[in-house]
């Protein structure tokens, strides 16, 4: 087994090219124990303030997406009920994403170990944390909030072939060393967080990175970004910055395409197990 020092570092634990230290909120952290799940979890009591940042985050979102998001996103959100009224409490949300595609929700503390994170993803289950960002953070956080994990994420795991792809996702990651995990990070952030797919309207938005974001949302379709077909063998070879608004984003022709491609790729690799 690989020494986890030998491991490539992570993109968000790379420092800032400003020479800014890394947000101590966006190192990983270990579980110290199973996390609830699902019908286990008790929701938080919010404060005015946070049920605020919540709705002026939802509409400023929703009045930016039509034109730019996907159909199974817009969809998604229909589905899991998400409105501008209050924040949504994840065990509401995960007998919804439960019902509509075989997943269900965790509520976890903040930015994941990786072995922790693949870990839920291999059994059909989201980590999410339950905070907000606060008031000063309404533009950018670099760090993990329940307005980027709920609304950036969940309505994507209501589409089927989407989340079959994240569970064969996190089945490969467990598996992964040395380079096969840069690979994964990089497949990652280029289709969970920042993916585009074809649509017969034209080019769209499924990456949670953009969806949650106000500048990455208008910037992603922009003739400042160069747009290329998705390959698995693209995609791996690209690295990317966290930092700053991404100047190239990946097409799928489809989500069927994600899933079968990245299963030959992550079978060709041996990191499926057999059963997959």
């Amino acid at each position: 087994m690989t020494d986890p020092t030998d491991a490539p570092v992570s993109a968000y634990e790379k420092p800032p090219a400003d020479g800014k230290e890394v947000d101590p909120r966006c190192v990983p952290q270990n579980l110290d124990g199973p996390p609830p799940i699902g019908d286990e979890i008790e929701p938080p009591d919010y404060d005015e303030e946070s049920q605020e940042n919540w709705r002026f985050l939802f509409e400023r979102q929703m009045s930016l997406l039509p034109g730019r998001a996907g159909e199974a996103y817009m969809e998604g959100v229909e589905t899991l009920g998400m409105t501008n009224r209050e924040i949504p409490h994840l065990r509401d949300l995960s007998r919804r994403m439960e019902e509509a595609a075989g997943w269900r929700i965790a509520r976890i503390p903040g930015l994941l170990h990786e072995r922790d994170f693949f870990g839920l993803l291999s059994d059909r289950v989201f980590p999410s944390t339950d905070y907000i960002r606060r008031k000063d953070e309404l533009d950018y956080t670099p760090a993990p909030d329940c307005f980027h994990d709920m609304f950036g994420h969940m309505p994507m795991l209501c589409e089927p072939a989407f989340a079959d792809f994240y569970h064969l996702f996190g089945q490969s990651a467990l598996h992964a060393e040395g380079v096969d995990r840069q690979s994964l990070e990089r497949l990652h952030w280029f289709t969970v967080e920042f993916g585009l797919i074809k649509q017969e309207v034209g080019e769209r938005i499924f990456g949670a990175g953009i969806l949650s974001s106000k500048d990455e949302v208008q910037h992603a379709l922009s003739d400042a970004v160069e747009k290329v077909p998705f390959s698995v063998d693209a995609v791996i070879d690209q690295d990317y910055d966290v930092w700053h608004l991404q100047p190239k984003l990946f097409v799928l022709d489809s989500f069927e395409q994600l899933e079968t491609d990245f299963r030959a790729w992550a079978d060709s690799r041996g990191l499926l197990p057999a059963d997959a």
